[in-house]
């Protein structure tokens, strides 16, 4: 189970997640220390995400089983640094498995990663992108069409790396005062979909704002994700909604099964490692 880190009920998900037998939980942000621990006494796996290796020295230091390292080149929030640059910086300073994300989605990927320390890699676009995911068709269909990411901030106030579209031109394009208004329209809907009160989702944003040092305009505009995503992963609509993605987007032109991608990944992956010349790995 995937679990935000500064929602204002993360104490209540864990909660959950232990009573469901839940083995392991993964952070989209570097996780407090009281939460990490808590996990930890229930027996549970504990995997924050790191754009950082400060975030990663600190959340090995709390307990962190092993650490996900994304790099700039990934999908959804991420930082500036290439993986190539932060996957060694990580592997250096943490005694616990890393695994490298951004920029991965073959065999000889998996090798480069492998050589520079990690213990193997993530894969959400390339994922995303097989015959078994439930992404609509029709979303698959612009994502194979397509080879063109933005890192923009219009979305949720943090940079984020989506598909280029008309939507994210209209956004990046907006002005502050109607682009507050679509956030907090966004955040009503929010408020249905999910159940929460406003307090709750006021309570969310606090922590949010605190913990990213965001502005009130910022917090308001994170409406945005959770409806902007759904309604173009879920419901289907890529013209009215947003969609991560990494920028290997570009070099991915099939829906192979998890399972063929996987035996394919690894496969490569031998190869590339067992041509290597023998002075390279006596």
């Amino acid at each position: 189970m995937n679990l935000r880190a500064d929602a204002g009920d993360a104490g209540e998900r864990i909660d959950l997640l232990v009573k469901e037998g839940v083995r392991v939980a993964s952070f989209a942000l570097a996780p407090r220390r009281e939460l990490i621990a808590r996990l930890k006494d229930a027996g549970v796996v504990v995997i924050p995400s790191v754009g950082a290796r400060r975030h990663a020295e600190k959340v090995a230091a709390w307990g962190a089983d092993a650490v996900l390292v994304q790099g700039g080149e990934g999908g959804g929030h991420t930082g500036p640094v290439a993986t190539t640059l932060l996957l060694p910086q990580v592997v250096d300073a943490v005694d616990v498995p890393v695994i490298a994300a951004g920029g991965f989605f073959d065999g000889r990927g998996l090798a480069a990663a492998l050589a520079y320390g990690a213990s193997g890699v993530a894969m959400g676009t390339r994922f995303l992108l097989t015959s078994d995911s439930s992404v609509p068709e029709e979303v698959k269909k612009v994502y194979l069409g397509t080879s063109e990411t933005v890192v923009t901030r219009q979305v949720d106030g943090m940079p984020h790396r989506v598909l280029r579209s008309d939507l994210v031109n209209a956004l990046e394009e907006a002005g502050r005062v109607s682009g507050l208004v679509r956030a907090l329209r966004n955040a009503a809907r929010f408020r249905r979909v999910s159940g929460m009160s406003w307090r709750a989702m006021l309570a969310d944003g606090r922590a949010m704002k605190h913990g990213k040092d965001l502005s009130w305009s910022q917090v308001l505009m994170a409406a945005n994700t959770p409806m902007l995503l759904k309604a173009a992963m879920v419901d289907g609509r890529p013209d009215l909604g947003v969609m991560a993605s990494g920028q290997v987007v570009a070099v991915i032109d099939d829906l192979p099964s998890c399972a063929e991608l996987i035996a394919s990944v690894v496969a490569q992956a031998a190869d590339v490692l067992a041509r290597q010349p023998s002075y390279l790995v006596r």
